[in-house]
């Protein structure tokens, strides 16, 4: 809730807040998410250029413009370039992610700001406030009423990533207080995306951090040029929590309080799986084990305690999750997670496979793995994995992890996140000559007069 009945609207305590920050003022920690995400996004856009969800949008959003498509020599307009660096960045769910929502900023805002950057000749500084903004915003967006926008069916970075990219894009583009409030109150009415592509592993998930960041940039455009949007968007009773999260009682106060001058930004996790975020714990537990011997062939049941908030996106319903549909289907699961790590030892881009989805073994163990629910888990302050394994002969093993590896309690390092972009451009067709020029170009990017992203064209 708000602090008392005089406070101003949400959107207008937001924009005074933008209006008075300084890229130059930011943290080095700041700085150094901003480019871990910036390089992040661009490998795994690489590492999807080639696949038939991109494909597919290339050919759908087929308008010319002077944006860039990451990994391609084709060119797009804002939009398309918005959408298919979404689509590209979200399709193999490899992307960073905000534990305290879940939520993925960097899909979102990333794509947003440089297809704006390029249309609008962005500085290298005001590139930096935009994505240091955007995703500020969109964290920060998820305590306001944490799990409830999940549990009514739809998904946290689509609908709160119209919101992010409007505002990332306002605070580059330096837009006026009066702007950015009518350009918030504008995305409000262009936030959307459900979660029913969990039942048959169908592609719009894919698909929402692209049209969030073309809803933003539009919004902003419109809000620029005068286009009136309502100042309560966010608290109003017809406004966005009451509308995606079923409440008019928001914690706006913790969305607001040190906003620019505590950045949950340096806090996003990078993914080391190429799977949902809270099913990576699960598989370091499963890996644990196979490393200390397990054999899939003595295993008699495996029984996982979770949270409550993750039963109806990644455990339910449970044969479905056991026997995933296809390979995008199986990201989405827990027990399929389990049995890679099991089986395995890994989940990659290619272990989620049409093939993997049909291999005996893995759904073997797959149908062996049940849940319960510890009401006492964390989530989703924090991502947490358990896997006890009931043997033939009697015998249990047991693992638990009580933080998700690539968050803020264990971090994957700069050479981690280095190895990762360099693998995955690797997958993409990339070579190792060109992903490192394009990696020394993405490290001076903030510091450039304006944004040249034509290494990237290839």
């Amino acid at each position: 809730m708000i602090s008392s009945k005089d406070s101003l609207p949400v959107a207008v305590q937001l924009a005074k807040t933008i209006a008075r920050l300084d890229a130059a003022q930011f943290p080095a920690a700041l700085k150094t998410t901003a480019h871990h995400m910036l390089l992040d996004i661009t490998g795994i856009c690489v590492s999807a250029r080639n696949e038939g969800y991109v494909n597919s949008a290339i050919k759908a959003f087929d308008d010319d413009g002077a944006c860039t498509l990451i990994g391609h020599p084709t060119k797009g307009s804002v939009s398309s370039a918005c959408v298919i660096n979404g689509i590209a960045s979200h399709g193999e769910d490899f992307d960073d992610t905000y534990e305290g929502g879940p939520v993925h900023a960097g899909v979102v805002i990333i794509p947003a700001l440089l297809a704006a950057a390029e249309k609008h000749h962005f500085s290298g500084p005001a590139l930096l406030k935009g994505i240091a903004v955007g995703v500020e915003v969109m964290c920060r967006m998820c305590a306001v009423a944490p799990t409830k926008v999940h549990k009514a069916g739809f998904h946290p970075t689509a609908v709160f990533g119209a919101i992010g990219a409007t505002a990332g894009i306002g605070a580059a583009m330096n837009l006026s207080e009066k702007q950015l409030v009518d350009a918030l109150g504008i995305a409000g009415s262009m936030s959307s995306g459900i979660i029913e592509y969990l039942t048959d592993g169908a592609w719009t998930k894919r698909i929402h951090p692209g049209w969030a960041a073309q809803s933003g940039y539009r919004a902003a455009r419109l809000g620029q040029q005068g286009f009136v949007g309502p100042q309560t968007v966010f608290e109003g009773d017809h406004g966005f929590f009451y509308a995606f999260a079923r409440t008019a009682d928001g914690n706006f106060n913790e969305m607001m309080r040190g906003f620019g001058e505590e950045w949950r930004t340096t806090t996003v996790a990078f993914k080391p799986y190429a799977c949902g975020t809270m099913i990576h714990p699960y598989i370091d537990c499963a890996s644990q084990l196979r490393a200390q011997g397990l054999s899939s062939q003595d295993i008699d049941k495996i029984e996982c305690e979770t949270a409550e908030g993750i039963l109806h996106r990644l455990w339910e319903p449970l044969d479905r999750k056991q026997t995933p549909a296809n390979g995008y289907s199986a990201k989405f699961s827990i027990p399929f997670g389990v049995a890679l790590g099991i089986v395995r030892g890994s989940a990659g881009l290619g272990d989620y496979t049409e093939a993997s989805v049909k291999d005996a073994e893995l759904l073997r163990v797959s149908q062996r793995v049940s849940y319960v629910v510890d009401p006492q888990n964390p989530y989703p302050k924090q991502f947490t994995g358990h896997v006890r394994v009931h043997l033939k002969n009697g015998h249990v093993l047991e693992a638990r992890q009580a933080y998700f590896r690539g968050g803020v309690d264990a971090p994957l390092s700069d050479q981690d996140l280095r190895a990762k972009y360099h693998a995955n451009c690797t997958f993409g067709g990339w070579s190792e000559s060109l992903a490192s020029q394009v990696e020394s170009k993405l490290h001076s990017i903030f510091e450039t007069d304006r944004i040249d992203l034509s290494l990237l064209q290839q």
